[in-house]
């Protein structure tokens, strides 16, 4: 059974399973265990059968891991490894700190106990024993979790009645009226719930016995970490997980994912950028492509024909696989906090460990490669350049344009199919011509320079009906105005760095 994990690696010292030393309760530490226990339920979860064959098939082969971290199988089988050897070490780490606050010395240093398994791996545990013992603890993390909040109502109770016996007290009213006695047995109420939650939950356990399930379960978990990825796990090396290039080591994954994000969202509503959203993207940009982009921008192929539907195809190759691992980021990001975070959620505790179990390192940008990364980035800022830029093309092509008559001084707007309408209910269709004074003017307009920060586009989102790719997480196949129109010739825009409201004038 479990619970001899101890007595069987350490048959010569005193680790008697199943005598607990008793009046040691875990008290406010609760939080802190459940907390702990989550932590356990999800490393639990992503070593069963069924998440590391995910792991092996579907994650390493992924098109994100494929092209940020490695394409060697048996590197990214160590990375994987490793990851899982750092979750079960913090876990472990939590676990030998609640021993060194047993009463009970037998659980003390239980570092030492640990450091055995690496040496040890005959210890034979079943996972159905296991699941069962963390069920155990799941249920008593689950009422922690609702004592949490019934503590935190129970809080809100007592201020509520201290407030209103000041009040009464200022005013010299007898404190036996209606809303002071409704309060007063609000409170009570409130008090029995909490101590019966309390009895439930972690609060009245020893800490003995939740110790020992925990020493239990660290066992077990190595067990299932040799069985799943091999005998070379206990004695990895340093790997490329350790490798200053890569963004989590860096501390900069969840930037990058940031930055993605931002691209992701400016890409599906290309006509609608604020200038604060484009000075955000532009100040978050990693310094190597901001270092490139100017040079990368005029090295534009002006020949180069391309609709906006073929440019936001070109960056749905890219972000169809890398938002998700974006959102992976974040999402991991936000796993695990302060204490009792878990519990403020708001969601079932089960539920939320469910939901968090799967996700592992590499599906997020922690093991990313930075130069891999930055190149990806400074592709799609380019594509988003040419994107918004066609995007304001085309609707200049839609907008109202200023006509001046020759023998008028006033401005007057007409619409293409306005030029061609009959004048007067004439059979003939009237056009207006230009004195040769308009046309010098309007052949300087269109060869000077837009000037920096100053828009020439009017936001005029052109309606038009047409099928298009949805990919997951990506938005820029869908939200975008769609549009097969060939783009006005690029002859005098290789200079035009800022055509989409000087995005990147500054750099």
């Amino acid at each position: 059974m479990l619970g001899s994990s101890m007595s069987d690696l350490n048959a010569g010292h005193s680790f008697p399973s199943g005598i607990i030393s008793r009046g040691n309760w875990i008290s406010i530490l609760a939080f802190e265990v459940a907390n702990t226990i989550a932590r356990g339920a999800n490393l639990l979860q992503s070593l069963s059968e069924e998440n590391i064959l995910f792991l092996k098939k579907d994650v390493l082969n992924s098109e994100g891991v494929q092209k940020l971290v490695s394409t060697d199988i048996k590197e990214l089988l160590s990375v994987a490894a490793t990851d899982k050897r750092e979750e079960l070490n913090a876990f472990s780490r939590e676990v030998i700190r609640f021993g060194d606050l047993c009463k009970d010395p037998q659980w003390h240093n239980l570092g030492r106990y640990f450091s055995k398994l690496e040496m040890n791996n005959s210890i034979n545990k079943h996972r159905a024993e296991a699941e069962t013992t963390m069920q155990e603890l799941i249920t008593l993390a689950q009422q922690t979790s609702e004592l949490y909040h019934e503590l935190n109502a129970l809080d809100r109770f007592e201020q509520d009645y201290r407030q209103k016996l000041e009040e009464v007290s200022s005013l010299n009213l007898p404190r036996r009226g209606e809303s002071l006695m409704i309060l007063h047995d609000e409170l009570k109420q409130q008090t029995k719930l909490v101590k019966s939650l309390k009895k439930k939950s972690l609060w009245f356990r020893p800490l003995e016995e939740i110790v020992e399930k925990l020493v239990d379960m660290v066992t077990f978990m190595h067990q299932a970490i040799f069985e799943a990825f091999g005998a070379g796990v206990a004695s990895v090396q340093k790997t490329s997980t350790e490798d200053p290039q890569r963004l989590g080591v860096a501390g900069l994954a969840l930037h990058y994912a940031n930055v993605i994000n931002q691209i992701d969202n400016i890409a599906s509503q290309p006509a609608f950028v604020p200038a604060n959203v484009r000075e955000t993207l532009y100040h978050g940009l990693p310094t190597n492509v901001k270092k490139s982009l100017r040079s990368q921008l005029l090295s534009i192929d002006a020949e180069e024909k391309l609709t906006i539907s073929e440019v936001k195809d070109e960056m749905e190759k890219t972000l169809y696989w890398l938002v998700p691992v974006a959102a992976n980021t974040t999402r991991a990001h936000h796993d695990f906090g302060w204490v009792g975070e878990w519990a403020n959620t708001g969601f079932e505790f089960q539920q939320n460990a469910a939901q968090n179990s799967s996700l592992t390192r590499l599906q997020t940008l922690y093991h990313a490669d930075q130069q891999k990364t930055d190149a990806y980035i400074l592709e799609l800022v380019t594509w988003l350049h040419r994107l918004i830029s066609l995007t304001k093309q085309r609707e200049h092509c839609f907008k109202p344009q200023p006509v001046r008559s020759p023998t008028q001084k006033t401005i007057t707007f007409q619409t293409k199919m306005h030029q061609f309408l009959p004048l007067n209910n004439g059979p003939k269709t009237q056009v207006v011509e230009l004195s040769q004074e308009d046309r010098i003017l309007l052949n300087k307009l269109n060869r000077r320079r837009l000037n920096p920060g100053i828009s020439r586009s009017q936001e005029f989102p052109i309606a038009e009906e047409k099928g298009s790719r949805v990919w997951a997480l990506s938005r820029t196949a869908d939200n975008s105005p769609e549009g097969n129109l060939t783009p006005w010739s690029l002859d005098h825009q290789k200079t035009m760095i800022d055509v989409m409201d000087d995005l990147f004038y500054n750099f």
